[in-house]
């Protein structure tokens, strides 16, 4: 069980914001007008626990991806931006949103097997219901892209992996596959983007929401290295776990004898070590350049 955000904000925000919720890195508000503040935090978040040291310009990284890939899938999906005109305060890291529906999915979709697809793989020789060939190794590709759903946990509880049937059982057979056929849609676009760059997009997760018109709308971040698994192309060699350019350096540290931290024993994890926090600073920093190939603003 991991621990849901407690601390305040590290920015005031002028008169006419109301705040609606916090989650692991994102605080959500109202504006005067009605419409959706959608805030990317510095916070940084692993085995369920949101930790207690922050990672300098995250959130500014978030937000800048998350732009860039909303403008380049417009044509693929309609999503939920309206601006980045925003407080003084919070400018760079923060988009005014249209507040919408949401979904409670998790629409995950992968083409490399890795993280839980591959625990469950060697169990059962599928993910999420989907049957794969014999023989596929840690970070292999699939023959093509799969879905596979999970369902929203709340802050410090694990998302848990469903299949299609349970997608149904959740939103309903319509909108379960029109999810479906839009996840999967836009993370192929975005693997063809992201490998044009050198950049394997192995897996990335999805969400969306109704907007008032009923029209299905991708909200919240997009393909960034949160909520995505982003590999060197070029380190690409299937048969263990492959580089990565996400958070997965701070879940190495976390789980070393070095932190002395047992991720088991219920107990808060230790502050990260300056240069954890650098080098993780450096591998977000470094996605968002080989991606959109120029440096953060």
């Amino acid at each position: 069980m991991g621990t849901p955000v407690t601390t305040e904000p590290d920015y005031a925000l002028p008169p006419g914001y109301t705040h609606i919720h916090s989650g692991k890195v994102r605080d959500l508000w109202t504006t005067p007008s009605g419409d959706l503040l959608v805030v990317a935090t510095d916070r940084i978040s692993a085995y369920d626990w949101v930790l207690p040291t922050l990672i300098p310009d995250k959130g500014r990284v978030l937000t800048a991806l998350s732009l860039w890939w909303f403008e380049r899938l417009a044509d693929v999906v309609t999503n939920h931006v309206i601006s980045t005109d925003v407080p003084e305060s919070v400018r760079g890291r923060a988009m005014v949103c249209t507040r919408l529906q949401m979904f409670p999915l998790e629409c995950v979709a992968r083409g490399y097997l890795d993280g839980s697809g591959w625990q469950e793989y060697q169990d059962s020789g599928a993910v999420c219901g989907n049957d794969l060939p014999p023989g596929l190794l840690q970070g292999s590709r699939l023959p093509e892209p799969i879905f596979t759903p999970a369902t929203k946990a709340a802050v410090g509880e694990h998302d848990i992996n469903i299949d299609f049937l349970g997608a149904v059982q959740a939103v309903g057979a319509a909108d379960a596959a029109a999810l479906r056929d839009l996840t999967l849609r836009v993370y192929s676009a975005a693997a063809d983007i992201a490998a044009q760059r050198g950049v394997l997009l192995a897996d990335t997760k999805f969400e969306f929401g109704r907007d008032g018109a009923g029209t299905i709308v991708l909200a919240d971040e997009v393909l960034t290295p949160d909520s995505s698994r982003y590999w060197p192309a070029d380190g690409w060699q299937p048969g263990g776990p492959q580089p990565s350019f996400d958070k997965q350096y701070v879940r190495d540290w976390l789980t070393s004898p070095s932190s002395g931290w047992d991720r088991h024993s219920g107990q808060e994890p230790p502050p990260l070590p300056e240069d954890v926090v650098t080098r993780t600073r450096e591998r977000y920093l470094d996605v968002f350049t080989r991606v959109t190939g120029r440096m953060l603003d």
